[in-house]
Formats: structure tokens, sequence, C-alpha cells
């Protein structure tokens, strides 16, 4: 970043910290599933995690493909850590006194690796997926509408999400129908809530450009 000025190392800090908070409170607080239509049910993830994806629009978009890769990279290594310090925490043992959250901090903290593994491949395929789609639709469809390349490169890199994630953790334990089932739905409900969310990219685009985009 030798050529950007202090002032926009600062957005782009501010920018990370808001992408990095959102990805964690995704995978902490996801955990909780609330009801959804046809006797369905979906995470609770919904509401946080197209934000992350939004946010890699939006960096791509003021300060090139390089930053947004680097924000990719930095969600990754910042998953891969939380996990980390999850199994050591949960492998150190327990004071007496603790004993009454024992039960709970495992319910919460205690994710198997293989949820670990399916979590960070999800992760880096989609949002790696997003950031090539982004630039695919805008230098080789010439597409110069931000909303719409923002949308069109979500639709692939949430499906990624879903289905790398899904496969990955439940394959063999849940049935192709059910699987596909919940794919779909949380893969809809994602891209309807970043399509939802639009408006807070331009208001961001604004914030760190200083400029109306279209």
């Amino acid at each position: 970043m030798e050529n950007i000025s202090e002032k926009h190392v600062k957005k782009i800090l501010i920018a990370l910290a808001l992408y990095l908070t959102s990805l964690l409170a995704a995978n902490t607080l996801g955990l909780k599933m609330m009801p959804f239509f046809f006797n369905s049910h979906l995470s609770v993830a919904v509401f946080s995690f197209p934000i992350v994806f939004l946010i890699t629009d939006v960096i791509g978009e003021v300060y090139g493909r390089k930053i947004a890769k680097l924000f990719v990279l930095a969600g990754f290594i910042s998953t891969a850590l939380f996990i980390a310090y999850s199994f050591l925490s949960l492998a150190l043992p327990w004071s007496p006194d603790g004993n009454w959250l024992k039960a709970g901090y495992g319910q919460v903290f205690g994710t198997s690796i293989r949820l670990a593994i399916a979590s960070l491949a999800a992760f880096l395929i989609a949002e790696y997926q997003d950031v090539l789609s982004f630039f695919f639709f805008k230098e080789k469809m010439g597409i110069k509408v931000f909303w719409l390349r923002s949308l069109l490169s979500n639709l692939w890199s949430q499906f990624f999400d879903s289905a790398v994630f899904m496969v990955i953790a439940f394959a063999g334990i849940y049935s192709f129908k059910t699987m596909m089932s919940i794919i779909i739905s949380w893969w809809l409900f994602k891209v309807i809530m970043g399509a939802l969310y639009t408006p807070l990219s331009y208001i961001g685009i604004y914030l760190l450009k200083g400029k109306q985009v279209k």
C-alpha cells in the first residue's frame, strides 16, 4: 500500500475491521438457527455474512483487486487462528470454579475438525471466486454498473460458500436431498440479504472514494 495516502490507509483499516468483525460474527453467532418458511431453518449468519462479500466488492471497486485479495487473506488467517485458539482453549484443563460453564462453552466453541475445515474451505473458495467474478464482469464483460457486478458475483460466490460448506461438513450425514434443500435455501436468502444491503455498498464507496458511483 505504498502508493496509498495515509487518509486512505486509515479508511482501509476501518473497512478491514468491519470485514473481520462481520466474518467472526457469522462464524460464532451463526450457530443459532431460526425458523424459516415451509418448516425450514436458517442460520442467523445470513445477516452478517453477506456484509463480508459486499465489503470485498466495495474494496475491490475503490482500491483494486490486490487489496481485495488481501482482505480475503486476512479473513482466512483470522478464521484459522480463531479456530486454533478455540481448540487450544478446549484442550486446556478446567478450574473447578469454572465447571458450571464447561458444558455450554464446549457446545459453543467445540467445533469439530470437519466443520472447521468446511468453514475455512468454503470461505476461501467463495471469497476468491467473488473477487474473480467481480473483476471478470467489469473487465471482460464490460459491465460498468457496480450494483449489477456485485449482485452477479455474489450469486456465484454465495452458492459456492453454501455448497462447499455443506458438502464437506455433512456429506454422508445428511441425504443428498436434504443437503440440496439447505444449500438452496441458504444461498437464496444470503443473495437476497446481499441485494438488500446494496445501498450500504454505495455509502461505503462514497465514504472511501468521496464521490458517487453508478
